[in-house]
């Protein structure tokens, strides 16, 4: 049976953990600072777990540079879950602000109206401004984006949902980023529209290898009228803490930890805090039935979460341990250069590998466009994507301790992982193997 260095582990998650952090946490789940018992037995409300999450919080904040007008916050159910949260969190946002800004409305035109009859009003023509105005803006460049878009049609109606971008060809693959330009957002007030709800994008798409090269300059911030804000929301599940993000741009960034961060189980939220209470209300229940949309669960209600620090419920300690050991190597590792330090050794491993496969082009051929190659999730096909040929190839790999590069099920190929916890060295190995497999072609 071979042990963790005799092997090169291209999983896409669950990914590779750093064997320091395993070993430090291995010991913690056994008895945790010297108090008798391990880490996944101790209350999720004592002040050990307390100081787990701030100590989590806290590496984040320094490695991202996130400033203090936004919150971090550790939920569970995955990055699917964040799918439906967005969904219902941001529609209520959208929806407290124009209750606000109608009642305001109503208020200043004068006559004598009472609480009841204002309430009227004001809900009347909200279920016009639903009906009309309520948009959430999609840019489906894979996957998973597609997946977040089919949920929120899903949860409010798909004529709600505006499919900004679909960036798939005519064989149904993602393999682009369409120019900007082409896209079709909702117009905001300044572009002679009333805005959306949010725009949500996924910054890497893991099961096609795309990945937006830089912040989509169209979704800059216009200005700082409510009417003109673009809510910004990214997936960055699988290149969290891979790169340096300028926050400020985003409404809400959500990442599944067990790709760069740690262990499945926890997901990590950075948020804006204009976009909770007391800055932004939430709206009365009774509001959003009359409207016929969906109250926020509980346990998906980012107010919820944020005034509890992450604790409404309970979570699960372990996890968010896990995280916060591999932040905190990542700050002793790299120093002042925070996260850039991590996005180099991620841009010369994704380097190394596309200059390999790109030197044989009649064997390897890339999936994505050049321009949109992800540097964590390579995906390619060999010998033209003929599955008996990448059967062999796989089964060759696997023989040299090179595990886990079988391509996602719903469309096959290859896929290495180069997430964070994968070494220069695991590299090195694969892109030997790519060499001396096209040499015997």
């Amino acid at each position: 049976m071979p042990n963790r260095e005799e092997v090169a582990y291209f999983g896409a998650g669950p990914a590779s953990l750093p064997t320091t952090v395993l070993e430090e946490s291995a010991a913690n789940l056994l008895n945790f600072e010297d108090y008798g018992r391990g880490i996944s037995e101790i209350s999720h409300r004592s002040a050990t777990a307390t100081n787990i999450i701030n100590s989590a919080k806290a590496n984040i904040v320094k490695l991202l540079d996130i400033p203090d007008d936004y919150e971090v916050l550790f939920m569970q159910g995955g990055g699917s879950g964040q799918f439906s949260a967005v969904v219902y969190n941001l529609v209520s946002v959208w929806v407290e602000r124009r209750r606000r800004k109608v009642e305001d409305e109503i208020k200043a035109g004068g006559g004598e109206q009472t609480d009841e009859q204002i309430k009227e009003q004001v809900l009347q023509r909200l279920k016009n401004e639903v009906s009309e105005d309520l948009k959430m803006d999609y840019l489906v460049t894979g996957s998973w984006s597609l997946k977040a878009s089919q949920e929120a049609a899903s949860l409010i109606a798909p004529e709600n949902v505006n499919i900004a971008v679909d960036a798939r060809g005519s064989d149904k693959m993602f393999k682009t980023i369409p120019a900007e330009e082409t896209w079709k957002l909702t117009p905001t007030k300044r572009e002679g529209g009333k805005g959306s709800a949010f725009v949500y994008y996924c910054d890497n798409e893991t099961v096609d290898g795309v990945e937006f090269p830089n912040f989509p300059k169209v979704l800059e911030p216009q200005s700082n009228n409510e009417e003109d804000e673009r809510i910004v929301v990214a997936d960055m599940s699988s290149n969290f803490l891979s790169r340096r993000i300028d926050v400020k741009k985003f409404g809400v960034i959500f990442a599944g930890a067990q790709k760069n961060v740690g262990m499945a189980g926890i997901t990590i939220i950075i948020l804006r805090k204009s976009l909770l209470p007391p800055s932004t209300s939430k709206p009365p229940t009774d509001l959003l039935r009359s409207l016929n949309l969906p109250r926020t669960p509980v346990t998906y209600d980012y107010a919820t979460i944020a005034k509890n620090n992450s604790l409404y419920n309970t979570l699960p300690i372990f996890p968010v341990r896990i995280a916060e050991l591999v932040m905190r190597d990542l700050l002793v590792e790299f120093g002042d250069k925070k996260i850039l330090g991590q996005q180099e050794v991620a841009d010369k491993k994704a380097k190394l590998l596309y200059d390999e496969l790109d030197k044989w082009p009649k064997v390897y051929t890339v999936v994505p466009e050049k321009s949109v190659r992800s540097r964590m999730n390579v995906c390619f096909r060999v010998g033209g994507g003929d599955p008996e040929t990448e059967k062999k190839w796989l089964a060759g790999a696997e023989k040299k301790g090179l595990l886990a590069l079988k391509g996602h099920r719903s469309v096959g190929g290859i896929r290495a992982s180069n997430y964070n916890a994968v070494s220069q060295e695991a590299v090195e190995k694969l892109v030997k193997y790519l060499a001396e497999y096209a040499q015997g072609q």
